[in-house]
């Protein structure tokens, strides 16, 4: 069962895809959030969830006060499923609908035609997913980073921490079991 864990939504359940998506782990989850609350970085974040599946990330940093959240999700079930997830926390919260957007399409598609500046960036891919399309990813994403951003990258403890583009470093790392979290911000 994937739940949103705090905020005005906590404990609300959240569907996810039956095949295909990998979620994070509560105890994860709860991990990110301390974090992102002890820096004061999710209060009126323009957020983006990549890879996002169910979108819980996305959805977890809305309910615990971002300001907005856009979440990006090739598979069309999955983002089917994120869709109505976002609708749930939007009533729960009574928020406007644009606080929330699904965008179904890729992540190199979205990266290349987004505007604005994003202030927290989830990166949650599939564990297959190679180090050079996650790299491909961070070298897109740099030009839509505001000043501020925190980039969270979920990764397989088995495989390498990706090289990272001009304009981003790495924060800190942070193993848990098979999963590694990798904090980024703008260099």
């Amino acid at each position: 069962m994937t739940r949103i864990i705090a905020g005005f939504a906590g404990s609300r359940e959240l569907k996810v895809p039956a095949s295909g998506t990998r979620p994070t782990s509560d105890r994860v989850r709860e991990a990110i959030f301390s974090a992102l609350e002890a820096r004061d970085a999710i209060s009126g974040a323009r957020v983006v969830d990549l890879y996002a599946g169910s979108g819980a990330l996305g959805l977890e940093a809305l309910s615990r006060g971002a300001a907005s959240a856009v979440l990006v999700e090739k598979n069309p079930k999955a983002a089917g499923i994120a869709l109505k997830n976002a609708e749930l926390i939007r009533t729960a919260g009574k928020l406007e609908t644009s606080t929330t957007r699904v965008v179904t399409g890729s992540v190199s598609s979205f990266l290349a035609s987004a505007v604005g500046q994003y202030d927290l960036v989830f990166i949650d891919p599939p564990y297959d997913l190679p180090n050079s399309e996650i790299e491909a990813c961070l070298s897109a994403l740099v030009p839509v980073l505001s000043e501020v951003a925190e980039v969270v990258l979920e990764r397989s403890t088995r495989d390498a921490a990706p090289a990272l583009p001009a304009g981003l470093e790495f924060a800190r790392s942070k193993a848990y079991g098979e999963t590694t979290i990798y904090w980024l911000e703008p260099a």
